[in-house]
């Protein structure tokens, strides 16, 4: 199935013209009339934002691009490691502090906030 924005164009010397079709053989009647009077004109696939001699050429450099995926685990600088790891603490370490930060505000509670005062 081709993609939204993969289709044939006719380009003359350089510059592509407006005739566009998602099939090939759809533009082979005006590309002949054309090259009775622009005899650089030529048909191109248009996909990923370049132009391709062939809708295969286009398939081959696509599948070539997607084997070089990274993995998961890489990361830019020099340890190829997640930076939010660090943060990330085991259930049984987190259960630990909560039980002892309870246990400390039951024996030793926070003072009260004082208000600020708005006429200062």
């Amino acid at each position: 199935m081709a993609k939204r924005s993969s289709y044939w164009v006719i380009v003359s010397g350089q510059q592509p013209t407006s005739f566009r079709a998602r099939e090939r053989e759809d533009l082979v009647p005006t590309l002949t009339q054309l090259l009775r009077t622009q005899p650089d004109t030529k048909l191109m696939y248009f996909d990923q934002g370049k132009l391709w001699e062939t809708s295969e050429a286009a398939d081959e450099a696509f599948a070539a691009s997607r084997g070089l995926r990274r993995g998961r685990d890489w990361r830019p600088g020099g340890e190829h490691k997640d930076p939010r790891d660090r943060f990330k603490v085991p259930r049984d370490v987190k259960r630990a502090r909560f039980k002892a930060k309870a246990q400390r505000d039951r024996t030793s509670p926070k003072p009260p906030r004082k208000k600020k005062d708005d006429d200062e």
